[in-house]
């Protein structure tokens, strides 16, 4: 049996940072499949054109928020590694 090899230790920020870059990354995916949801439901009944548009504007409106919410916390634990403050910028 071979010893236990130590387990590189990552500090809590660079880890963090890495998992915000990586949810960034997936955004342009979680975008096209939010944006062809659409071309799956059924087109008989009214209102269905109508409605897709809202869910369209709607999820265009959600990715946007959430990239700008994980750009600001990026921006944050740069900021906290850099260690300049807020008025550094």
């Amino acid at each position: 049996m071979s010893p236990l090899k130590e387990l590189p230790f990552l500090e809590r920020t660079s880890y963090r940072r890495r998992r915000l870059g990586d949810a960034a990354r997936l955004l342009p995916v979680l975008g096209m499949v939010l944006f062809l949801l659409p071309l799956m439901w059924a087109s008989d009944g009214a209102g269905t054109t109508a409605r897709s548009g809202l869910y369209l504007f709607g999820a265009w409106g959600g990715l946007i928020a959430l990239s700008f919410a994980i750009s600001l916390r990026l921006a944050r634990i740069v900021r906290a590694e850099d260690g300049t403050g807020p008025e550094g910028d």
